[in-house]
C-alpha cells in the first residue's frame, strides 16, 4: 500500500508481526495507506536511522513503532524525526511486557513517544487515524461512525445482560468466541 502513504508501521522483529498486524488491519478498515516493515534499533541501527530520517520524504505522517524487551525502537525513531511516533510495547516472555512498556513510555523531555498499552497495536492504529482525521473530514466521519457503532454494540450487550442475567450471558458469550471492540471476549 504505497499509494498516498500516510502511516509507517515498523517493528523490532518479525516475531512482533502478529501484534503489529492489528494496526494494519485498522488502517485498512478506514482506508488509510501504510507500509509495514522490520526495523531494529539494536540489530540494524543504520536501517532505523535511514527509516526515521527518510519517512517524511516518503509522505509518511505518523510512525507506529512496536518492540519488545528493551524496546528502544520508538524512542530512537522519535529522536530522529519530527513526525509523531506511537509506541507499541510488545509482551515479552520474562516480564510480560512491563519492560517494553517502561522502555517505550519512559522518554526524556523533548523526545515524546505516544505510548499505547502492551500489545495494543489496534489502539495505535486508531490513534493514528484520530491524528489524521484532524485534517481529513472524510476520515473524521468514518471515525465518528466507528465510535457510534462501539456505543451501539455496547448498548446491545448491556440490554442482553440485563434481560438474561450473567449466568446465561457468560456461557453464551464464551461459546460464541466473539470479541468486543477492545479485543476482549
Amino acid at each position: 500500500m504505497a499509494k498516498d502513504l500516510k502511516v509507517g508501521i515498523i517493528m523490532g522483529s518479525d516475531s512482533d508481526l502478529e501484534v503489529m498486524s492489528e494496526a494494519a488491519k485498522v488502517l485498512e478498515e478506514f482506508g488509510v495507506s501504510y507500509e509495514i516493515t522490520v526495523v531494529s534499533a539494536h540489530r540494524s541501527p543504520n536501517l532505523a536511522h535511514k527509516y526515521a530520517t527518510s519517512a517524511k520524504d516518503k509522505g509518511i505522517k505518523i510512525i507506529i513503532a512496536g518492540a519488545g524487551g528493551a524496546a528502544h525502537l520508538a524512542g530512537v525513531v522519535a529522536s530522529l524525526t519530527s513526525l509523531p511516533v506511537i509506541g507499541v510495547p510488545i509482551k515479552t516472555k520474562n516480564l510480560d511486557g512491563l519492560d517494553s512498556l517502561l522502555s517505550t513510555v519512559g522518554m526524556p523531555p523533548g523526545v515524546p513517544v505516544a505510548t499505547v498499552g502492551i500489545n495494543s497495536a489496534k489502539n495505535a492504529g486508531l490513534l493514528a487515524i484520530q491524528m489524521l482525521a484532524l485534517s481529513d473530514k472524510n476520515l473524521d466521519d468514518k471515525l465518528v461512525a466507528y465510535k457510534n457503532k462501539l456505543e451501539k454494540d455496547t448498548k446491545i450487550k448491556s440490554e442482553k445482560l440485563l434481560k438474561v442475567g450473567y449466568k446465561k450471558y457468560l456461557p453464551a458469550r464464551n461459546a460464541s468466541g466473539i470479541a468486543d471492540a477492545g479485543g476482549k471476549k
